[in-house]
C-alpha cells in the first residue's frame, strides 16, 4: 500500500472505501490490527511523543482525518485520495458489520454514554452486533484488568475505543494482542455523537472543511489543541522547502 509521510508519520493513500475494504480483510485474517484516523493535532502530538509516534508507526492503516493533513500531501507532492473523517469511517465499518454479522464492543467515554451509544446505533441498524460497552473512566490496576479480561472474554471482531488521543492509541497498543481483536479503532469523541450528548457539524461546515471550527466554537477548551495547527503548516513547509534543496 503507497504512503504519503507528512512530518514523520506515514499515512496510507486510500479512499473511504478502501479503507473499509481494508478493515474487512484485518477482520478476516484475525490478527490483531490497530486503525488510527489521525488529523494535524495527532501529528504534533507524535512529534513531542516519541511512544506515540511509535505507535502510529507500527499501525496497521494511518487515514488522513484532517483537511489539514491532505493540504500537507498536495504540498509535498505526494496527494492522498481523500479525507476520511474518523466518525464517517467508523460509521462505514459498523454498517458492514451490521451486514456481516462482525461482532461489536464500545469502550470509553462518560458512564453511560457508551451504553446510550450503543442503544442509538442498534436503532439505525438493527442487526448489529454489540457485545459488551463499558466506561473509559477505570484506573490502572485491578479495574483495567477487570476490563481488558472483559473484551476479551466478548471476543469482539471490532473494538472500537473513546479514550482520546493518545491515551487510546497507547492504550490499544499496550492491549490489543492479549485481547485478541481483530481491528481496533480509536474514535475520540463519536460516542458522544451517537449517544446523542454532542452534535456534529451541519454539512455545509464539513463541506467547506470547517468542522474543526466549529467543534472549537462549540468546545473552548479545544484552543490548546487547535494551536498547534500554525506550527503544523509552518513545518510542512519549512519540510517542503527543505526537500527542494
Amino acid at each position: 500500500m503507497q504512503k504519503t509521510e507528512v512530518l514523520g508519520i506515514a499515512f496510507d493513500r486510500v479512499t473511504l472505501k478502501e479503507a473499509v475494504e481494508k478493515i474487512a480483510v484485518f477482520v478476516s485474517d484475525q490478527k490483531p490490527h490497530l486503525i488510527v484516523t489521525a488529523n494535524p493535532e495527532t501529528v504534533m502530538c507524535a512529534k513531542v511523543d516519541q511512544v506515540f509516534s511509535e505507535v502510529l508507526g507500527k499501525a496497521s492503516l494511518v487515514v488522513a482525518d484532517g483537511i489539514g493533513v491532505v493540504w500537507a500531501g498536495k504540498v509535498l507532492k505526494s496527494p492522498l485520495p481523500e479525507r476520511i473523517p474518523g466518525i464517517e469511517l467508523t460509521e462505514q465499518v459498523l454498517s458492514r458489520a451490521a451486514k456481516e454479522g462482525w461482532k461489536v464492543y464500545l469502550l470509553g467515554s462518560e458512564k453511560g454514554v457508551a451504553a446510550k451509544a450503543a442503544e442509538n446505533l442498534l436503532g439505525n441498524l438493527p442487526e448489529l452486533n454489540i457485545v459488551g460497552t463499558w466506561h473509559g473512566y477505570f484506573k490502572s490496576g485491578a479495574e483495567e484488568k477487570a476490563v481488558i479480561r472483559r473484551i476479551k472474554a466478548a471476543k469482539p471482531d471490532i473494538l472500537l475505543v473513546a479514550l482520546g488521543v493518545p491515551r487510546q492509541e497507547k492504550w490499544l497498543a499496550a492491549h490489543l494482542g492479549f485481547m485478541k481483536v481483530p481491528v481496533a479503532i480509536g474514535v475520540g469523541g463519536s460516542f458522544n455523537i451517537w449517544a446523542g450528548t454532542q452534535k456534529r457539524a451541519p454539512v455545509w461546515i464539513r463541506k467547506i472543511h470547517l468542522e474543526w471550527f466549529y467543534r472549537l466554537v462549540k468546545e473552548p477548551k479545544r484552543i490548546k489543541r487547535v494551536s498547534v495547527l500554525p506550527i503544523f503548516v509552518l513545518s510542512v513547509l519549512f519540510s517542503r522547502i527543505s526537500a527542494r534543496r
